[in-house]
């Protein structure tokens, strides 16, 4: 099964590469599909890439639903 989970954008990094956070995990993702990433912005990861941007509030509603399914987002990542 494959799963798009909000993440937050740690630290921009060369060739359009960004450092994430998810559940306290960090991790390099692509971010080259989405224009106009800054650090500190949500972003919806899918396979190692971010997919489309989406704010702090729906991201964190969204990441406390996954969490009442029983899904733990930093598994999934």
């Amino acid at each position: 099964m494959c799963l798009a989970i909000p993440v937050k954008v740690i630290e921009l990094r060369a060739a359009d590469q960004a450092l994430v956070d998810v559940g306290g995990v960090r991790k390099e993702i692509d971010v080259s599909l989405v224009e106009g990433v800054q650090t500190g912005d949500y972003v919806i990861l899918h396979v190692g890439f971010a997919i489309n941007r989406l704010d702090e509030a729906e991201a964190q509603k969204t990441l406390a639903m996954l969490r009442e399914m029983g899904v733990q987002p930093e598994a999934a990542a």
